[in-house]
Parts: C-alpha cells; sequence; structure tokens
C-alpha cells in the first residue's frame, strides 16, 4: 500500500510542474509591463527600468521560471500582488475556506441525491422513477449554473424571503449556493451510478447471490454497490476538483469571497502574480484530490492494493 501511494505521488510532480509552467509561459507572453502597472502610467520611466531590474524582469525567460518554481517550493512564495502589495499565497489562502466550503457543501448535495437515484433507477430500470430521473438529470447538465443561482435568489430570497441572496458565514447562507453548484454535479454523478450500476447487477455473482436467497437490499447495497463504486469516485473526485476551480460564477452571484472570484477580480486589474498563483494552488489541490481518489480506488478494490504488496 505504501507503495502504492509513494507512485501516486510521484506521479504528481511531473504534472505540478508542467502546470505551472504553462501557466508562467501565458503569464509571460501576456501584454503589459507588470512595472509599469505597478506604478502606474504617469511614473517616470527611469523608475519603471529600475522596478525592473529589482523584479529581476530583464531576466531570460529560464531564469525567471526557475526563480519563480525555487520561491514557490523552497520559501512558498508566490510573489506580491500588484493591488494590494500583500503576499500572493496570503491573498489565496485567506480566501480558500470560502471556496472549500462552497465545493463541499455542493459535493455533499450531489452526493445525497446523485448516488440513490442512480441506484434506484438501476434497479428500477425502465420505470417511471428511471425516465423522470434521467430527464431531470439531463436537465441538471444543461442548466446553467448563473441563471439557476440568479432564479434561486429571485424565487427563494427575494419572493419567500425563506434564505439570504448573499453570504456564507451560516447554514442558510450555504443552502443556495450548495443546490446551484450541486445541480450539474448531481446530475452527473446519477448517470454515472445508474449505468455502472446497471453492468454491475447483471454480473454472474449477483445472479447467484439472488439463486441462495439473499436479501434484495444487501445484495445492492453490499454486493452490486461497492462493486459499482470506483467509476462514481472517480467522477466524484473530478468534480470536487472542477468545484474548487470552477466556482467562479457562483461566488460571484452569491458575493462569496472564494479563490474563484479573487482570480476574476485580478483578470480584471491585470494583477498577474495572483492570477498565476491562483491556478498553480487551483491546480496543486485537484491534483491531491485525485491522490486521495487513486488511494480510495485501494480500500475499494483489493486487486489494486494486491499490486503493491
Amino acid at each position: 500500500m505504501h507503495k502504492y501511494i509513494f507512485k501516486r505521488i510521484i506521479m504528481l510532480i511531473p504534472v505540478i510542474l508542467g502546470v505551472s509552467f504553462i501557466v508562467f509561459t501565458l503569464m509571460y507572453l501576456t501584454p503589459g509591463d507588470p512595472a509599469r502597472i505597478m506604478l502606474g502610467e504617469s511614473a517616470p520611466e527611469e523608475d519603471v527600468i529600475r522596478l525592473q531590474e529589482e523584479m529581476g524582469l530583464n531576466d531570460p525567460f529560464l531564469v525567471q521560471y526557475g526563480r519563480y518554481v525555487r520561491d514557490a517550493v523552497v520559501y512558498q512564495d508566490l510573489g506580491r500582488s500588484y493591488t494590494s502589495n500583500r503576499p500572493v499565497f496570503t491573498e489565496i489562502i485567506t480566501r480558500f475556506p470560502a471556496t472549500f466550503k462552497l465545493a463541499a457543501t455542493g459535493v455533499a448535495v450531489a452526493i445525497a441525491v446523485g448516488i440513490p437515484t442512480g441506484i434506484i433507477s438501476a434497479t428500477k430500470q425502465y420505470s417511471l422513477f428511471d425516465s423522470v430521473s434521467m430527464v431531470a438529470a439531463l436537465i441538471g447538465v444543461s442548466m446553467p449554473n448563473f441563471w439557476q443561482g440568479l432564479m434561486m435568489i429571485l424565487l427563494f430570497s427575494v419572493n419567500l424571503g425563506w434564505f439570504p441572496s448573499s453570504g456564507y458565514n451560516t447554514v442558510s447562507h450555504m443552502i443556495l449556493p450548495a443546490i446551484t453548484i450541486g445541480t450539474s454535479s448531481a446530475a452527473i454523478i446519477t448517470r454515472m451510478t445508474r449505468s455502472s450500476m446497471l453492468e454491475v447487477i447483471r454480473q454472474d455473482y449477483i445472479r447467484t447471490a439472488r439463486a441462495k436467497g439473499q436479501n434484495e437490499t444487501i445484495i445492492t447495497l453490499k454486493h452490486a454497490l461497492k462493486n459499482a463504486l470506483i467509476p462514481v469516485v472517480t467522477v466524484i473526485g473530478l468534480q470536487f476538483g472542477y468545484l474548487l476551480g470552477g466556482a467562479v460564477l457562483t461566488e460571484s452571484i452569491f458575493s462569496i469571497p472564494g479563490v474563484g472570484r479573487l482570480m476574476v477580480d485580478s483578470i480584471k486589474s491585470r494583477d498577474f502574480p495572483v492570477v498565476q498563483g491562483g491556478v498553480l494552488f487551483i491546480a496543486i489541490t485537484f491534483t491531491i484530490v485525485n491522490l486521495f481518489v487513486d488511494i480510495l480506488y485501494a480500500f475499494l478494490d483489493p486487486r489494486i492494493k494486491s499490486q503493491y504488496q
């Protein structure tokens, strides 16, 4: 098991380096002089040149990239924000709890709705429940988050007054954002759970368990679901990673001060270090989530664990 985890951790290193190289290259090629942005358009040319030298902006590309990687790895230094002059890492870390809370509640809603619906749809294939749930899943996948969020604010906040329309401090604040961001994930999890369960319940060992008189609920939950969970867990992990980086619209609609909203504001103000650090931070978070999913595979399927004993 330790070999399995170690191998997965080693595989993360080139992924993170590749992402950092791509992001740094894009920011390097983006038009605009960071020194000029920091000092303002009316700053004297001598001051701009002096700041360029201090920041190392005149160094070759590979030298700048190597320095960026060294500072990020050794000192956890992702640069300083052009607008606030605070460390980028501090800017991101202070916003990350809000994004993590939103993504976690959204995934919790998706799991609570998606897995039971998928199981029932698979065990009652072609029934009315199956047809309705698949249509609802298709609508959930197709519905834009920004439209759904606005409609829910109009209905539940403005007209009914049941929930607040902004913030994230209490449970009532998180209900509307969690449902908004979790709807599409719930639809994807429902469809994956249904297809995976349909494949498993047709296996010979399921028919053998029924022939032995085993209770149908035990067959479904213990024998079928456990063997159908690997693709479902994969989807859940991907959706969680996606929500950590893709909650931009939801955070903007509900005024949640998360990483996504920070990056949008930084793009508008051309605050390149924050954009660069935010993308890198989200990529690292995504790879860590996938690492936990890979480790979870070994607990769900003993055959994976046995390969690394």
